[in-house]
């Protein structure tokens, strides 16, 4: 993907009405826009007072204006913010006239493409700066700057040039045969091969939680009618978001709840009772409790102290993750504890008087992987998968050194690749342009 030559310009600031908004123009008539707009160019990265007037002269508003000449700028390329009064029409007025004066309305990302193209940013950091704006917590927030920061890259780096310098030694060996030596005569390089696949497989694990950071953790209520569901997400949620009343059936449709557990982001989701109705209303609400079902992360199968059912043959093949959550306790004289099932956990709890619910909130937190968020980079699902894909394939590489070197060095090679892809040293177009095309217009 080559960089583009010409200028764009968009809306940075959200829409609608507030005390600022700003106009961003990157590209090389940045600065021609700005003198025609203004008057004037101010020094760089100095804010100026300007006028910023239309065809006519007529002043459009007042406001500040900054100048950032390439490479020193965000984009690598010149770059023009118009700061002005934050109302929808007059930053509707300001753009115009900046695309009427030759720039080009950027697409989504635009921006931060522009910054991976020229070098000011590699692809993980360009997502974090995606990942910072989206941020739903702060720690989220703290690891998000950390991979835009470049501790996400760093690391990746590193492991990337131990790879490299793996494949120069094997292929090496490959290149001069006539030299008659065995390849791997102390097993370092097997030695070296497996220390490197189990670097990567911890940086999965990491990436892993990094992603459950980003992403958050979605969580399905599910069970009988009348067994507590919603009050357990009124208990989890600590506000009334769910109707409860002693009647069977309340819940008839999904009701979703967004909290955060330490920082971990949750999507809990309350669905209708699982039962068998000739009441079209509640045979659609249970149809779409399975389908949330089967896309969630992890399944809580509420049921009641006493004596519980476990959860159904069919629940438990099609979720990702089971817990039987056996709720009023309060009524049983039962103590709030976790056991081992056949197959899923048992949280033992009472939604009405609280017991147990730092065990189930513990339990979903270890049962995900996740930790305190401390120290994390934010990461994506592709990250994951091209860490877990590396670390595949250099651990088939150790094995096949022994007895078949050229097989070792492909598997190196595609161990590479993956990594390449998260930094973006490797990657199709079409890749760049699913990534950037998630971003806000304006960065």
């Amino acid at each position: 993907m080559s960089v583009p030559a010409d200028t764009i310009a968009a809306i940075a600031t959200p829409h609608g009405r507030g005390g600022v908004g700003m106009v961003r123009i990157s590209g090389p008539a940045a600065a021609t826009i700005c003198r025609t707009l203004t008057g004037r160019l101010p020094p760089p990265r100095q804010a100026q007072l300007a006028t910023f007037r239309d065809a006519g002269g007529e002043a459009i508003d007042h406001g500040l204006c900054l100048y950032f000449p390439a490479p020193r700028s965000f984009t690598g390329e010149d770059v023009v913010e118009l700061h002005g009064h934050g109302g929808p029409v007059v930053m509707d007025l300001l753009l115009a006239r900046v695309l009427a004066l030759g720039a080009r309305q950027a697409a989504p990302g635009e921006f931060s493409q522009r910054a991976f193209l020229n070098d000011k940013l590699d692809l993980a950091q360009a997502e974090a700066v995606a990942d910072l704006i989206d941020a739903a917590s702060a720690s989220a927030a703290r690891a998000a700057l950390r991979s835009l920061d470049g501790a996400f890259s760093h690391t990746v780096r590193a492991l990337t040039e131990r790879l490299i310098s793996l494949r120069v030694q094997i292929e090496a060996g490959l290149d001069f045969p006539d030299e008659e030596l065995e390849l791997d005569a102390d097993g370092a390089l097997t030695r070296a091969a497996d220390a490197l696949a189990r670097e990567l497989e911890a940086l999965v694990a990491r990436a892993g939680e990094g992603r459950l950071l980003r992403e958050g953790l979605t969580v399905v209520l599910a069970g009988a009618p009348n067994v507590g569901k919603s009050s357990l997400l009124n208990a989890l949620a600590e506000r009334e978001a769910a109707i409860v009343t002693a009647i069977a059936g309340t819940t008839r449709d999904v009701l979703r709840e967004y909290l955060a557990i330490d920082g971990l982001p949750l999507h809990l989701i309350d669905t209708a009772g699982l039962r068998d109705s000739t009441d079209p209303v509640e045979q659609e609400g249970v149809r779409r409790a399975r389908a949330e079902i089967a896309g969630a992360d992890h399944l809580l199968f509420v049921t009641e102290a006493g004596d519980p059912p476990p959860p159904p043959a069919d629940l438990l093949a099609q979720a990702a993750a089971v817990t039987r959550v056996i709720n009023k306790i309060d009524l049983t004289g039962g103590v709030p504890r976790r056991e081992a099932g056949a197959g899923w956990t048992d949280i033992h709890l009472s939604a009405r008087s609280g017991a147990g619910l730092d065990l189930l909130r513990q339990h979903l937190k270890t049962t995900a992987g996740y930790g305190s968020g401390e120290g994390l980079f934010s990461a994506r699902r592709r990250h994951v998968e091209a860490l877990r894909a590396a670390a595949g394939a250099t651990a088939r590489a150790a094995g096949l050194l022994a007895g078949g070197a050229e097989l070792a060095a492909e598997e190196l090679r595609q161990a590479q690749r993956a990594l390449d892809e998260i930094t973006g040293e490797f990657g199709s177009d079409d890749l760049l342009g699913r990534i950037f095309s998630t971003f806000c217009i304006g960065k």
